[in-house]
């Protein structure tokens, strides 16, 4: 079943009740409820949102990406659960002695998939991806020649024009770019979490000050799907550089989006579930591939 995703940008109060999360107004007039099981992610953007540790005990019991903005109302923190499946302390360990030869093997993988994805996101567009796809079937071991930067160049250049530079801090549609990706990691932290993996611990991203290296890395091939919303909200609001409620509404219709794998297609908080849970499988040995979408 899909998750419901909530975005509170009001000084309201938030509670449980019966299993149901309660916003109320500062006066203590209920305004809104909604189940706590059905809820996948709880975006909180205003600095005078308060809440009880009973509602915060439930959504963890039940997997919910809660995530905190800052005063510039970006993503910036996350509450996840720590104990989040049955078996966790053996994928913990199942992760952690995960050989060298299998880490390079995985992130080969990561990488063609996020190119293949980037690639048909251009054609789908009806811009030029025949590099892109020529570059996907020349990736080693690892992506021991950084054919990933060399793709994103190109793919950046054909997608946005020779003006655009990809760059947190440039001009839009970075902004677009920048609150959707931290969307999607946190829903890939999420599905991390749901799988009994722990997100510090990365394929390929060592940052020692990362502590999500391994949602960073899961991430990728999922990328073009936040770029297909940040071109079209680049295409209807151009050189905006604030982004109001509307462009974060949209940039919200990621988690429910359609993504195929395999022969069969579910929003993408499900598909993200499934790709996490092949990667923990990957890590026990039951498997050798992990389930990556195929972007349509």
């Amino acid at each position: 079943m899909i998750k419901r995703t909530l975005f509170i940008s009001n000084p309201h109060h938030l509670a449980l009740r019966n299993g149901q999360l309660q916003i109320s107004d500062k006066s203590g007039l209920v305004l809104k409820t909604a189940p706590v099981e059905d809820l996948g992610f709880l975006v909180l953007d205003h600095p005078q949102i308060s809440f009880t540790m009973k509602l915060v005990e439930e959504l963890n019991e039940y997997n919910v990406a809660t995530i905190f903005c800052d005063s510039k109302h970006m993503p910036s923190s996350m509450l996840l659960p720590l104990d989040a499946h049955y078996i966790q302390s053996e994928l913990f360990r199942a992760q952690i002695s995960a050989s060298e030869p299998l880490k390079k093997n995985l992130w080969k993988q990561t990488i063609e998939a996020k190119i293949k994805n980037q690639a048909r996101l251009l054609d789908k567009l009806g811009k030029n991806s025949t590099q892109l796809k020529s570059i996907a079937k020349t990736i080693k071991s690892g992506d021991s020649d950084n054919r990933e930067g060399f793709a994103a160049r190109l793919y950046w250049l054909a997608l946005l024009g020779k003006d655009f530079t990809r760059d947190r801090y440039g001009e839009p549609p970075n902004n677009f770019l920048n609150y959707g990706y931290i969307l999607l990691r946190s829903a890939v932290a999420r599905a991390l979490s749901g799988s009994g993996l722990l997100s510090t611990l990365g394929i390929h991203h060592r940052n020692r000050y990362n502590a999500f290296c391994l949602a960073d890395d899961i991430m990728e091939p999922y990328r073009p799907y936040v770029d297909e919303i940040a071109y079209d909200l680049n295409e209807k609001y151009p050189d905006t550089f604030m982004l109001a409620k509307e462009h974060k509404a949209e940039l919200l219709q990621l988690m429910a989006m359609d993504v195929k794998i395999g022969e069969s297609k579910r929003p993408l908080m499900i598909a993200l579930s499934q790709t996490t849970a092949s990667l923990a499988r990957c890590f026990s040995g039951e498997q050798r591939k992990i389930n990556y979408p195929i972007f349509e």
